[in-house]
């Protein structure tokens, strides 16, 4: 990026009124949170995978959780662990201070499931996690679309082999194996109920505001959700990503 494309994009949060912030696994990189580029990238954070030769795209369905139950929770209970016990990098306070000072409000549209926005003081009102959140559970059966907070679930793993060592939680309703509320790869029974809502409610703010600024952050073309949405409502956009194309038109 040259200093006249640094002018235009200070210039352009200048005159925002509104904005929306997009963002992917890039954005939490530096609050030392995996962004699993590539299999190498998953397995040098899940070494006893790579023995078994599970990769990333084997471990996250639900189809894991059926067949290997103790294992999908070793990898999911890390995660949850990993996400508790982060810290959201300065950035996230300095998006937040920008946002705040919008006159016409923000919203936030992530694909990241670990709730930092919301830890860095952002509204949970106006974070729309387009993927689900860590620290929600539901029914592995998705037996009465209800989601619930996984507080109460404390994972004890081995981490030399990726398995879970205490009871995994379970569906309060039916009695059937839990799982995070995350959408995963051929998942066919992922509550997608409140994540629709809020999706909607979303939608509904970016329709009665003009000239949205979105500034996209660590989100690529891999899993193209949150690139497309900010393409989609952005007025203009600031695409913040050292691994990536810029931004290709005058937006």
């Amino acid at each position: 990026m040259d200093n006249i494309e640094l002018l235009t994009a200070a210039r352009w949060v200048r005159e925002a009124t509104s904005i929306i912030i997009t963002a992917g696994a890039g954005m939490g990189v530096d609050s030392g949170l995996p962004d699993f580029r590539g299999p190498d990238g998953f397995w040098r954070v899940y070494p006893a995978l790579k023995h078994d030769r599970i990769g990333f795209y084997d471990i996250a369905t639900p189809e894991a959780f059926r067949s290997r139950p103790e294992q999908a929770w070793g990898f999911y209970g890390q995660r949850l662990k990993l996400y508790r016990r982060a810290v959201p990098h300065a950035g996230f306070g300095i998006l937040r201070d920008l946002a705040t000072s919008m006159r016409d409000g923000y919203r936030v549209f992530t694909s990241n499931v670990d709730g930092h926005f919301q830890r860095a003081g952002f509204e949970a009102g106006c974070v729309h996690e387009c993927h689900g959140s860590i620290h929600m559970l539901q029914c592995l059966d998705g037996c009465n679309g209800k989601v619930w907070p996984a507080e109460a679930f404390w994972p004890v793993v081995s981490n030399e082999r990726c398995l879970l060592r205490n009871a995994p939680p379970r569906c309060p309703a039916c009695g059937a194996l839990a799982r995070p509320h995350i959408l995963m790869f051929d998942d066919d029974t992922w509550v997608y109920g409140p994540t629709i809502e809020d999706r909607d409610r979303l939608d509904a703010w970016c329709k009665v505001r003009e000239g949205i600024l979105v500034i996209e952050i660590g989100a690529g073309e891999a899993i193209p959700t949150v690139r497309r949405f900010g393409e989609r409502v952005a007025h203009r956009m600031i695409r913040i990503n050292p691994q990536d194309e810029p931004a290709s038109d005058a937006r």
